[in-house]
């Protein structure tokens, strides 16, 4: 068997990757295990260390990082380069935080708790940000003293071996970051293997749903990233050219194709017609393009069924009665183009009511109050983030109570960063990356009473 990644603009095979048969995964998790057993007595001051030479080793591999992103999944190069590169300054952030690792002191005399590791860290990711979903786990997996093996999506490969390129010119203990060229049907056997001690993974609630219960099978701790349909909720007292123009981006970033990409845009009733035909503006301008130019704001879908099945959910919602504004149109090309599109009045029972939809189309909806903003904004099963635009307190104030989110951001669109927690509720998974959660996530936070200096 052979993983095989084709390159979404033109649909060429790009490469083929021998798939790790049961003896090749078992000397891999050996290695991890067999890491993490010294690594996790390796000082703090020395994994911090060890941080920083990765996010040299990352800039030093950008070139080869970004290109091979955007052969395997068509993200536009300029945007991989920046994903490499924040992936560098995830690095970096826990790097400069080692001293959190000190134990810190309890209510008495003799109290201390205690971040320990956990072992070796099975991390399942998707292909939609190669690079940063890994980093973002292993940056403070391998401060806190576990190692990493990593089930990539098959289709990237390649970027899953080149980022395990630039770990190892970190210059670490061989076997703190071991890949794993397998398939989806063989992730419940390693979930299961004792040397394994917990789970993280970014993908679909079905992925969830399943990995969660053999984790689970296994009274193993899991962390999951899964789906979102974030609002963005526009209220009367803004810009509107100006929040056209981010909703735009909110809405392509990396072609459409993220999990906390703006998807259902709620517009306030007083310039619902101002914002609807700035943002159409801001759509038009957004360059579809071969994705190795550094100007290309969208490149292609991931992959032709992506692309058709994403059509097939505007179709379907247009079919219930909702209104295509701009795009839905599937060009039947050879590379998986899907245009920047808008639909109005969308019916409570279509898929993009109440479905995620990965591409770059865009759901508005008008709103006359902010019972109603808030009611809609929390009508879908996903809880990932929400944007609010507005410069009212009393509105900001209400949004950040009473949305269901796991990220509510102002004025901005809904990024993850390193310095703060990341997640979501309800379908959207449950547990925290990054910030000083992302530390914990993986760790037993032990207590110590009584201990004698």
């Amino acid at each position: 068997m052979r993983l095989t990644s084709t390159n979404p603009h033109g649909g060429e095979t790009v490469t083929e990757h021998p798939h790790h048969d049961v003896a090749q995964i078992s000397e891999r998790l050996d290695r991890a295990y067999g890491a993490q057993q010294g690594w996790c007595r390796v000082p703090p001051a020395e994994r911090a260390a060890l941080l920083r030479r990765i996010a040299s080793a990352l800039r030093g591999h950008a070139d080869l990082l970004a290109t091979t992103a955007t052969l395997e999944m068509g993200k536009p190069v300029t945007a991989a380069r920046g994903e490499v590169e924040k992936c560098a300054v995830c690095c970096e952030w826990y790097a400069d935080r080692a001293d959190l690792l000190t134990p810190r002191s309890g209510p008495t005399f003799g109290d201390e708790i205690r971040l320990d590791p956990l072992g070796v860290l099975f991390a399942i990711m998707p292909w939609n940000f190669p690079y940063w979903q890994v980093v973002r786990v292993l940056a403070p997996a391998l401060l806190v003293g576990n190692t990493v093996v990593l089930k990539h999506a098959e289709n990237v490969s390649g970027c899953a071996l080149a980022l395990e390129l630039a770990v190892r010119d970190g210059d670490g203990p061989a076997g703190l970051f071991e890949v794993l060229l397998v398939t989806r049907d063989e992730a419940a056997s390693i979930i299961a293997d004792p040397r394994i001690a917990a789970v993280t993974l970014t993908g679909s609630e079905r992925a969830g749903a399943a990995v969660a219960a053999a984790a689970g099978a296994a009274l193993k701790p899991v962390v999951l990233e899964l789906g979102g349909s974030d609002p963005f909720i526009v209220w009367h007292d803004v810009d509107v050219p100006v929040v056209a123009k981010a909703a735009a981006q909110a809405r392509c970033v990396n072609s459409g194709q993220s999990c906390i990409a703006a998807k259902r845009f709620l517009v306030h009733d007083q310039i619902y017609d101002a914002f609807l035909d700035a943002f159409m503006t801001a759509m038009r301008a957004l360059k579809v393009s071969d994705p190795r130019a550094a100007d290309t704001d969208v490149g292609p879908l991931v992959s032709l069924q992506a692309r058709d099945a994403l059509h097939a959910q505007v179709q379907t919602t247009l079919a219930a009665g909702a209104v295509a504004q701009l795009g839905c149109i599937n060009p039947g090309s050879p590379s998986a183009w899907y245009p920047p599109s808008i639909v109005t009045d969308i019916p409570d029972d279509s898929p993009m009511a109440h479905d995620e939809l990965f591409g770059p189309v865009a759901g508005v909806w008008r709103i006359h109050d902010l019972d109603g903003a808030i009611a809609r904004a929390n009508s879908t099963r996903y809880g990932l983030g929400a944007s609010v635009w507005t410069n009212d307190p009393a509105v900001m104030a209400r949004c950040a109570n009473e949305l269901h989110a796991g990220s509510v951001m102002f004025n901005q669109p809904v990024a993850s960063d390193p310095a703060l927690p990341f997640g979501g509720v309800k379908a959207s998974g449950f547990g925290r990356e990054l910030g000083h959660a992302g530390l914990a996530a993986f760790a037993n936070v032990k207590t110590v009473r009584g201990l004698q200096r």
